[in-house]
């Protein structure tokens, strides 16, 4: 029997390949999040433009002075602390004091927390030592208002009325978190 040579190989019709592959492309573009790392909520100031910043007189009594070295050992108002959840009972109690304590600050509106760190200073003990200072303030803030500082914090600005317990809050107890620039006694990463 004789083979019939004329016919070629048999091919497979690719033509609506490409029209299946960009269909899934297109898919997958559509579908796929992309997730984004915010990072922290922290305001930084604006760019000052050749002007030399200007000079804040403040009462050394009003500053609660927090360092954190290389090590990630915290010195606050110069005595070292070795456990950071005390940190949050100290601001409160620096804060709300009214004068009534010599060594602590004058009023809540003139308090101010500085927080400086060393260029070796881990990040995790930054944000913690950051996550205990801004309790504080929030916790501070929930109960002038009456509430827990969870519900405080999840607080509803749209609504009216839980603005409204916002605002109130943060009357008379603004956050003043002072963030210096880090050091580099022991080392950088």
């Amino acid at each position: 029997m004789a083979r019939n040579k004329s016919r070629g190989a048999a091919e497979v019709n690719t033509s609506s390949m490409a029209d299946i592959a960009f269909l899934l492309l297109i898919f997958f573009l559509v579908t796929t999040t992309i997730a984004s790392d915010k990072g922290l909520a922290i305001l930084l100031p604006p760019k000052q433009e050749d002007q030399p910043p200007e000079d804040v007189k403040i009462n050394q009594r009003n500053i609660f002075k927090v360092l954190i070295n290389s090590q990630d050992r915290l010195l606050v108002e110069d005595e070292p602390l070795t456990d950071i959840s005390r940190l949050r009972g100290m601001v409160k109690e620096f804060v709300t004091n009214n004068g009534r304590d010599p060594e602590l600050s004058v009023s809540p509106e003139e308090a101010v927390v500085s927080v400086k760190s060393d260029r070796g200073t881990s990040y995790k003990t930054y944000i913690d030592v950051l996550d205990e200072l801004q309790g504080a303030y929030y916790e501070l803030r929930a109960e002038k208002v009456g509430i827990t500082a969870e519900e405080y914090r999840n607080l509803d600005q749209k609504d009216p009325r839980q603005k409204e317990l916002y605002d109130r809050g943060r009357e008379g107890l603004p956050m003043q978190i002072s963030i210096a620039e880090p050091t580099n006694i022991g080392g950088g990463q």
